[in-house]
């Protein structure tokens, strides 16, 4: 285990039991953000005008055709 790990570990130990719910929540909001940070721009949505654009490019590949099977969708988010 790493210092920094070691660290934070015993300073989890020390936590009063009330504040352990917040101190998870927080870990999960930072691996959400280190993914979101990772994650290509086809796939995050950055505005209400970004998510608009995005739902519309997927209804115009909808009418020209261009889909995708469930097991393909999900092979390539395997990917990312």
């Amino acid at each position: 285990m790493s210092i920094e790990k070691q660290k934070l570990y015993n300073e989890i130990e020390t936590l009063p039991e009330e504040l352990t719910n917040q101190v998870i929540n927080f870990i999960e909001y930072l691996k959400l953000s280190y993914i979101d940070k990772e994650a290509p721009d086809t796939v995050t949505i950055k505005s209400k005008k970004d998510l608009k654009e995005k739902l519309q490019k997927g209804l115009d590949d909808i009418k020209e055709n261009k889909v995708f099977s469930l097991e393909e969708t999900f092979a390539e988010i395997d990917n990312i």
